[in-house]
């Protein structure tokens, strides 16, 4: 009897350690959407991500779960030395059959992929080589953080910092370039980006307001075998209310001016 109860002793301890290495997150929601002149909706969310760590491994499953089990993300990263592995061991299907964000027609192939970086910091600046080819440098100096990529792709810098109570961001992606800017005005967090959306977010007797305006979408034809043609789309702004209740959910109302349109959400995030 004492070898059995030390046998399961044993095996207790194992199966506790072995748990500890593994970690779930995920998140649920269901929403109601009044569609303003439109039928209305109800939609339903669940995923769940598993994370299981060993040293300086670990291996991450991401899945949506809400009508049947299906597998988002696999990864895998792990240091070798100096080398940074990372594996995508997901094939996802990245066609598409929304118009509105010309996404693609087709499938683009195999998506699973290893990447290998060797990072080697230079003074206050590091350098990093991955398995593509592609070569980045990028350091903080002064207050202000820089990475510049050379690819094959076409070059790319960022660059960010905070100026006079602004942080600002600037991005130059093979010689097109995009900014925003962040700053709080009494309790009011506002952002406004390069293609004119913006966005404030503030507090109101223990709700969260967030009042975005997006700026119009120009259409743009569809390439022949590759996106779909991306149709064009009037601004609108959309004003956000929500609330985190001690039951450990939150619940959130969302007006959306392009189609009038009431949305009301119950989520909880684990």
């Amino acid at each position: 009897m004492k070898k059995l109860i030390a046998l399961f002793a044993t095996t207790a301890v194992a199966s506790t350690s072995a748990m500890g290495a593994i970690a779930l997150s995920g998140s649920a929601s269901v929403s109601y959407d009044d569609k303003g002149a439109a039928a209305s909706a109800t939609t339903y969310d669940a995923d769940l991500t598993v994370t299981g760590t060993a040293g300086a491994t670990t291996f991450t499953q991401s899945m949506d779960i809400d009508a049947a089990v299906a597998v988002t993300a696999t990864t895998m990263t792990t240091t070798v030395g100096p080398l940074s592995v990372s594996a995508d061991m997901f094939d996802e299907d990245d066609s598409t059959t929304v118009t509105t964000t010309g996404g693609r027609k087709v499938d683009s192939g195999d998506n699973r992929s290893v990447t290998v970086s060797l990072a080697a910091p230079i003074g206050d600046a590091n350098l990093a080589l991955d398995d593509s080819g592609d070569v980045t440098l990028s350091g903080t100096w002064s207050g202000v953080t820089l990475s510049h990529t050379m690819s094959d792709d076409g070059d790319s810098t960022t660059g960010s910092a905070s100026i006079a109570g602004m942080d600002v961001s600037l991005t130059n992606d093979d010689g097109s370039t995009t900014w925003s800017i962040g700053t709080t005005v009494a309790g009011t967090a506002v952002t406004l980006d390069s293609s004119a959306n913006v966005s404030a977010t503030f507090g109101v007797t223990g709700n969260t307001v967030v009042v975005s305006h997006t700026s119009a979408r120009s259409a743009a034809a569809s390439t022949a075998t590759t996106h779909h043609a991306t149709t064009a789309k009037d601004a609108f702004t959309t004003i956000a209310i929500s609330r985190d209740l001690t039951s450990g959910a939150s619940i959130s109302a969302t007006y959306d001016s392009f189609d009038d349109a009431l949305t009301l959400k119950a989520a909880v995030a684990f």
